[in-house]
Protein backbone atom coordinates (compact mmCIF):
# COMPACT_ATOMS: atom_id res chain seq x y z
CA UNK A 1 0.00 0.00 0.00
CA UNK A 2 1.30 3.29 -1.13
CA UNK A 3 0.61 6.82 0.39
CA UNK A 4 0.98 9.88 -0.86
CA UNK A 5 2.10 12.98 1.11
CA UNK A 6 0.54 16.55 0.45
CA UNK A 7 3.47 18.69 0.22
CA UNK A 8 2.86 22.07 3.22
CA UNK A 9 3.39 25.35 1.03
CA UNK A 10 2.63 27.68 3.73
CA UNK A 11 4.13 30.72 1.31
CA UNK A 12 3.52 29.12 -2.22
CA UNK A 13 6.18 27.37 -4.29
CA UNK A 14 7.79 29.49 -6.44
CA UNK A 15 8.91 32.42 -4.48
CA UNK A 16 11.68 35.44 -5.48
CA UNK A 17 14.29 36.65 -2.70
CA UNK A 18 13.81 40.13 -4.23
CA UNK A 19 16.42 42.69 -4.35
CA UNK A 20 15.79 46.42 -2.90
CA UNK A 21 15.58 48.84 -6.04
CA UNK A 22 17.61 52.00 -5.09
CA UNK A 23 17.44 55.45 -7.05
CA UNK A 24 20.58 56.81 -8.53
CA UNK A 25 22.03 58.52 -5.38
CA UNK A 26 21.28 55.42 -3.27
CA UNK A 27 18.31 55.64 -1.56
CA UNK A 28 15.40 53.24 -1.11
CA UNK A 29 13.30 53.40 -4.71
CA UNK A 30 9.97 52.36 -3.38
CA UNK A 31 8.18 53.23 -6.28
CA UNK A 32 10.65 51.13 -8.18
CA UNK A 33 10.01 48.32 -5.34
CA UNK A 34 5.97 48.61 -5.87
CA UNK A 35 6.87 48.33 -9.69
CA UNK A 36 8.79 45.56 -9.44
CA UNK A 37 6.82 43.48 -6.66
CA UNK A 38 3.96 43.80 -9.38
CA UNK A 39 5.80 42.32 -11.78
CA UNK A 40 7.26 39.88 -10.58
CA UNK A 41 4.02 38.29 -9.59
CA UNK A 42 2.53 38.98 -12.71
CA UNK A 43 5.23 36.77 -14.18
CA UNK A 44 4.99 34.01 -11.78
CA UNK A 45 6.16 34.24 -8.80
CA UNK A 46 3.74 32.84 -5.61
CA UNK A 47 5.23 35.34 -2.87
CA UNK A 48 7.98 37.68 -2.18
CA UNK A 49 10.93 37.42 0.36
CA UNK A 50 12.40 41.05 1.23
CA UNK A 51 15.11 42.42 3.45
CA UNK A 52 17.33 39.24 2.66
CA UNK A 53 20.85 39.07 1.45
CA UNK A 54 19.80 40.06 -2.16
CA UNK A 55 17.38 42.66 -0.40
CA UNK A 56 21.00 43.78 0.64
CA UNK A 57 19.74 43.46 4.27
CA UNK A 58 23.03 44.36 5.65
CA UNK A 59 23.19 47.72 4.71
CA UNK A 60 19.34 48.93 4.50
CA UNK A 61 18.32 50.02 8.10
CA UNK A 62 15.25 48.83 10.14
CA UNK A 63 13.10 52.13 8.99
CA UNK A 64 13.89 51.46 5.24
CA UNK A 65 13.06 47.94 5.96
CA UNK A 66 9.50 48.23 7.18
CA UNK A 67 9.21 50.72 4.94
CA UNK A 68 9.94 48.51 2.34
CA UNK A 69 7.76 45.84 3.29
CA UNK A 70 4.63 48.16 3.68
CA UNK A 71 5.42 49.17 0.05
CA UNK A 72 5.38 45.85 -1.68
CA UNK A 73 2.60 44.56 0.12
CA UNK A 74 0.63 47.60 -0.81
CA UNK A 75 1.74 47.03 -4.57
CA UNK A 76 0.74 42.90 -4.17
CA UNK A 77 -2.43 42.95 -2.43
CA UNK A 78 -3.51 40.39 -0.05
CA UNK A 79 -2.78 37.32 -2.54
CA UNK A 80 0.76 36.50 -2.54
CA UNK A 81 2.82 35.90 0.12
CA UNK A 82 5.18 38.81 1.72
CA UNK A 83 7.93 37.49 3.32
CA UNK A 84 10.15 39.77 5.49
CA UNK A 85 13.93 38.87 6.26
CA UNK A 86 14.35 39.96 9.76
CA UNK A 87 17.18 37.80 11.50
CA UNK A 88 20.81 39.48 13.06
CA UNK A 89 23.39 38.67 14.93
CA UNK A 90 21.19 39.68 18.15
CA UNK A 91 18.31 38.04 19.61
CA UNK A 92 16.62 41.38 20.81
CA UNK A 93 17.04 43.45 17.66
CA UNK A 94 15.57 40.15 15.84
CA UNK A 95 12.64 40.24 17.73
CA UNK A 96 12.18 44.09 17.15
CA UNK A 97 12.71 43.67 13.20
CA UNK A 98 10.23 40.73 13.41
CA UNK A 99 7.38 42.71 15.15
CA UNK A 100 7.72 45.47 13.00
CA UNK A 101 7.48 43.72 9.69
CA UNK A 102 4.29 41.98 11.41
CA UNK A 103 3.16 45.54 11.67
CA UNK A 104 3.74 46.20 8.50
CA UNK A 105 1.96 43.97 6.70
CA UNK A 106 4.03 40.70 6.39
CA UNK A 107 2.96 37.34 5.93
CA UNK A 108 5.89 35.73 6.98
CA UNK A 109 9.65 35.55 8.20
CA UNK A 110 12.30 34.89 7.41
CA UNK A 111 14.98 34.03 10.09
CA UNK A 112 18.64 33.50 9.64
CA UNK A 113 20.23 31.63 12.52
CA UNK A 114 22.49 34.19 14.33
CA UNK A 115 25.93 34.90 12.59
CA UNK A 116 29.39 35.52 14.14
CA UNK A 117 28.97 34.33 17.36
CA UNK A 118 28.46 30.96 16.82
CA UNK A 119 25.94 29.93 19.18
CA UNK A 120 25.93 26.19 20.09
CA UNK A 121 22.60 24.49 18.89
CA UNK A 122 20.40 25.02 22.45
CA UNK A 123 20.75 28.53 21.87
CA UNK A 124 19.90 28.45 18.56
CA UNK A 125 16.60 26.61 19.38
CA UNK A 126 16.31 29.09 21.93
CA UNK A 127 16.69 31.88 19.59
CA UNK A 128 14.01 31.10 17.29
CA UNK A 129 11.87 29.70 19.76
CA UNK A 130 12.29 33.40 21.28
CA UNK A 131 11.35 35.36 17.87
CA UNK A 132 8.15 32.64 17.05
CA UNK A 133 6.87 33.54 20.62
CA UNK A 134 7.21 37.23 19.81
CA UNK A 135 4.84 37.08 16.69
CA UNK A 136 1.59 36.13 15.23
CA UNK A 137 2.69 35.23 12.04
CA UNK A 138 4.73 32.15 10.81
CA UNK A 139 8.59 31.76 10.34
CA UNK A 140 10.78 30.53 7.83
CA UNK A 141 14.05 29.25 9.34
CA UNK A 142 16.85 30.24 7.23
CA UNK A 143 19.92 27.81 6.94
CA UNK A 144 22.74 29.08 5.66
CA UNK A 145 26.00 27.77 7.39
CA UNK A 146 28.57 28.82 4.86
CA UNK A 147 27.71 32.51 5.42
CA UNK A 148 26.68 32.44 9.33
CA UNK A 149 29.22 30.19 10.18
CA UNK A 150 26.28 28.41 12.17
CA UNK A 151 24.53 25.31 11.24
CA UNK A 152 20.79 24.24 11.82
CA UNK A 153 21.44 20.67 12.63
CA UNK A 154 18.67 18.66 11.34
CA UNK A 155 18.14 17.59 15.28
CA UNK A 156 17.24 21.11 16.13
CA UNK A 157 14.95 21.27 12.91
CA UNK A 158 13.18 18.49 14.13
CA UNK A 159 12.87 19.84 17.71
CA UNK A 160 11.77 23.27 16.07
CA UNK A 161 9.24 21.65 13.99
CA UNK A 162 7.07 21.09 17.25
CA UNK A 163 6.29 25.17 17.60
CA UNK A 164 3.23 25.96 15.97
CA UNK A 165 4.76 29.25 13.97
CA UNK A 166 7.50 27.82 13.03
CA UNK A 167 6.50 26.51 9.68
CA UNK A 168 9.26 26.11 6.83
CA UNK A 169 12.97 26.20 5.68
CA UNK A 170 14.90 28.26 3.19
CA UNK A 171 17.48 25.43 2.65
CA UNK A 172 21.10 26.59 1.87
CA UNK A 173 22.77 24.22 3.83
CA UNK A 174 24.20 21.38 0.60
CA UNK A 175 23.37 18.39 2.99
CA UNK A 176 20.43 16.30 1.07
CA UNK A 177 20.27 13.91 3.08
CA UNK A 178 19.66 15.73 6.35
CA UNK A 179 16.92 18.10 4.23
CA UNK A 180 15.24 14.58 3.32
CA UNK A 181 15.57 13.12 6.85
CA UNK A 182 13.83 16.22 8.18
CA UNK A 183 11.46 16.35 5.85
CA UNK A 184 10.64 12.65 6.19
CA UNK A 185 9.26 13.36 10.00
CA UNK A 186 8.23 16.93 10.16
CA UNK A 187 5.30 18.85 8.40
CA UNK A 188 7.73 21.94 7.94
CA UNK A 189 7.68 23.68 4.71
CA UNK A 190 11.57 22.96 2.67
CA UNK A 191 12.22 25.53 0.41
CA UNK A 192 15.33 24.85 -1.98
CA UNK A 193 17.88 28.50 -1.48
CA UNK A 194 20.03 27.54 -3.84
CA UNK A 195 19.13 27.48 -7.87
CA UNK A 196 21.42 24.01 -8.67
CA UNK A 197 19.32 22.12 -5.61
CA UNK A 198 15.83 23.47 -6.55
CA UNK A 199 14.53 20.06 -8.50
CA UNK A 200 16.72 18.14 -6.50
CA UNK A 201 15.14 18.89 -3.16
CA UNK A 202 11.92 19.71 -4.87
CA UNK A 203 11.92 15.62 -6.10
CA UNK A 204 12.50 14.56 -2.17
CA UNK A 205 9.21 15.96 -0.73
CA UNK A 206 10.32 20.24 -0.92
CA UNK A 207 7.73 22.77 -1.33
CA UNK A 208 9.42 25.32 -3.44
CA UNK A 209 12.04 27.26 -3.82
CA UNK A 210 13.14 31.03 -3.04
CA UNK A 211 15.25 32.09 -5.97
CA UNK A 212 17.75 35.15 -6.49
CA UNK A 213 17.76 34.19 -10.26
CA UNK A 214 13.75 35.05 -10.62
CA UNK A 215 13.81 38.44 -10.16
CA UNK A 216 15.44 38.44 -13.82
CA UNK A 217 13.67 34.72 -14.75
CA UNK A 218 10.70 33.80 -12.89
CA UNK A 219 8.54 32.16 -15.63
CA UNK A 220 11.79 30.03 -16.44
CA UNK A 221 12.33 29.18 -12.89
CA UNK A 222 8.84 28.14 -12.20
CA UNK A 223 8.15 26.02 -15.21
CA UNK A 224 10.37 23.59 -13.87
CA UNK A 225 8.00 22.90 -11.00
CA UNK A 226 5.47 23.54 -12.99
CA UNK A 227 6.46 20.57 -15.11
CA UNK A 228 7.26 18.13 -12.27
CA UNK A 229 3.46 18.66 -10.47
CA UNK A 230 2.11 17.60 -13.99
CA UNK A 231 4.18 14.13 -13.65
CA UNK A 232 6.46 15.30 -16.33
CA UNK A 233 9.65 14.68 -14.60
CA UNK A 234 11.87 13.81 -17.32
CA UNK A 235 10.48 17.60 -19.23
CA UNK A 236 11.14 19.08 -15.66
CA UNK A 237 14.96 17.44 -15.40
CA UNK A 238 15.32 18.83 -19.55
CA UNK A 239 13.93 22.61 -18.36
CA UNK A 240 16.04 22.48 -15.00
CA UNK A 241 19.21 22.29 -17.28
CA UNK A 242 17.75 25.00 -19.33
CA UNK A 243 17.99 27.57 -16.49
CA UNK A 244 21.60 25.90 -15.34
CA UNK A 245 23.52 28.42 -17.44
CA UNK A 246 21.96 31.70 -16.13
CA UNK A 247 21.82 30.75 -12.60
CA UNK A 248 25.15 29.53 -13.09
CA UNK A 249 26.40 33.17 -14.27
CA UNK A 250 24.46 35.16 -11.73
CA UNK A 251 25.12 32.73 -8.30
CA UNK A 252 28.50 31.16 -9.14
CA UNK A 253 30.32 33.49 -11.23
CA UNK A 254 32.57 34.85 -7.94
CA UNK A 255 29.68 37.97 -7.88
CA UNK A 256 27.12 38.67 -5.51
CA UNK A 257 24.22 37.27 -6.23
CA UNK A 258 22.38 41.03 -5.55
CA UNK A 259 25.34 42.41 -7.66
CA UNK A 260 24.37 40.08 -10.94
CA UNK A 261 20.92 40.54 -10.72
CA UNK A 262 20.77 44.44 -10.19
CA UNK A 263 22.96 44.86 -13.84
CA UNK A 264 20.81 42.30 -15.38
CA UNK A 265 17.52 44.18 -14.64
CA UNK A 266 19.04 47.32 -15.24
CA UNK A 267 19.90 46.01 -18.38
CA UNK A 268 16.23 45.48 -18.94
CA UNK A 269 14.98 48.34 -17.95
CA UNK A 270 13.30 47.34 -14.49
CA UNK A 271 13.81 48.74 -11.28
CA UNK A 272 17.58 47.80 -9.38
CA UNK A 273 19.77 50.95 -9.47
CA UNK A 274 22.70 50.99 -7.60
CA UNK A 275 24.12 48.59 -4.85
CA UNK A 276 25.41 49.92 -1.57
CA UNK A 277 28.87 49.81 -0.11
CA UNK A 278 30.48 47.65 0.35
CA UNK A 279 29.35 45.98 -3.03
CA UNK A 280 30.59 47.48 -6.24
CA UNK A 281 28.55 47.40 -9.36
CA UNK A 282 29.16 45.02 -12.41
CA UNK A 283 31.36 46.27 -14.88
CA UNK A 284 29.89 46.65 -18.50
CA UNK A 285 31.31 42.91 -19.72
CA UNK A 286 29.73 41.15 -16.83
CA UNK A 287 26.00 42.97 -17.61
CA UNK A 288 26.80 42.60 -21.73
CA UNK A 289 27.28 38.67 -20.90
CA UNK A 290 24.58 38.70 -17.97
CA UNK A 291 22.18 40.11 -21.08
CA UNK A 292 23.06 37.54 -23.28
CA UNK A 293 22.25 34.12 -21.57
CA UNK A 294 19.32 36.01 -20.45
CA UNK A 295 18.08 36.31 -23.99
CA UNK A 296 18.92 32.97 -25.07
CA UNK A 297 16.64 31.72 -21.91
CA UNK A 298 14.29 34.09 -22.88
CA UNK A 299 13.93 32.60 -26.26
CA UNK A 300 13.72 29.30 -25.18
CA UNK A 301 10.47 30.20 -22.55
CA UNK A 302 8.27 32.79 -24.90
CA UNK A 303 5.48 34.16 -23.01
Amino acid sequence: MTTQRTRPRPFGRALCAMITPFTADGAPDLDGARKLAAHLVAEGCDGLVLNGTTGESPTTTDAEKTALVRAVREAVGEGPAVVAGVGSASTRHTVELARSAEDAGADGLLVVAPYYSRPPQPAVAAHFRRVADAVGIPLMLYDIPGRTGTRIEPETMLALAAHPRIVAVKDCAYDLLGSTKVIARTSLAYYSGCEELNLPLYAVGGSGFVSTVANAAPRPMRAVLDAYDAGRTAEAAELNGLTLPLAELMMASGLPGTVTAKALLGALGLPAGPVREPLQPADRDTAGGLLAVYEELARLFPA
